[in-house]
């Protein structure tokens, strides 16, 4: 099976003060396109920061990672922002919705950075919004919606440009457990449809639904089983 992900020998350090702190020492890690994986760790393990690498939002002190055929390890700002655009759909913990913009114009919004068309992006947001169960709250503004519709927005915006990896960071994490419930059914959807899910979660329910649990530990990999 082909790896979208293929990282070797990630080291990532950060300078605070005259002090060195190393967060990641040294890590190898292969997803394979499809899979779907749950990244677990106590604080303080370096699965944050392992995520932010992933998700191209920081580049490593050393080491490389090629994300779908692309180097990423060495870009610039400007074309991390591309490819995360791009490769990979984001799902925040705390939603990150425009207060002020319908659910059909939130979903839509990668699409304007990518440079599709009116049309085009209003096609595809209403399909996406369709796929999450949200055909009849297109119009509606973040406020009128309940946390888990937002979630449900949120995860629509992350699919609409047909990314590489869904990288989802404690997607679970403000709401209640039958809301939870509802957004990991719908996380099992996503991954049946084809799509490489990476979750980020410190809950067992969680990491559950995915079929390979990677565990981190001081900065290393501390186990990676595979569920199924």
């Amino acid at each position: 099976m082909e790896n979208v992900i293929e990282i070797r020998s990630i080291v990532r350090n950060f300078q605070l003060g005259q002090e060195t702190v190393y967060v990641l020492k040294g890590i190898d890690l292969d997803i394979a396109r499809g899979e779907y994986v749950a990244i677990m760790g106590p604080s303080g393990s370096g699965k944050s920061t392992l995520m932010n690498l992933l998700g191209c939002l920081d580049t490593p002190t050393s080491g490389t990672y090629n994300l779908n055929g692309n180097d990423v390890s060495q870009m610039t700002d400007n074309e991390l922002a591309e490819i995360r655009n791009r490769e990979i759909g984001f799902v925040f913990q705390t939603f990150n919705l425009l207060p002020r913009t319908t659910a059909l114009d939130n979903v839509a919004l990668p699409m304007i950075y990518a440079g599709a068309s009116k049309k085009e992006r209003t096609i595809r947001a209403e399909e996406v919004l369709s796929n999450v169960g949200l055909q009849d709250r297109m119009d509606h503004k973040p406020n009128q919606l309940s946390g888990g519709q937002r979630q449900r927005v949120a995860v629509g915006r992350a699919l609409v440009n047909k990314p590489s990896i869904i990288l989802a960071d404690e997607p679970t994490g403000n709401l209640d457990s039958k809301t939870s419930i509802e957004i990991m059914n719908l996380f099992d959807e996503i991954h049946a449809a084809g799509n490489t899910v990476i979750i980020v979660t410190h809950e067992e329910e969680v990491a559950e639904h995915a079929h390979r649990v990677i565990r981190l530990r001081d900065g290393m990999i501390e186990s990676d089983v595979r569920n199924r």
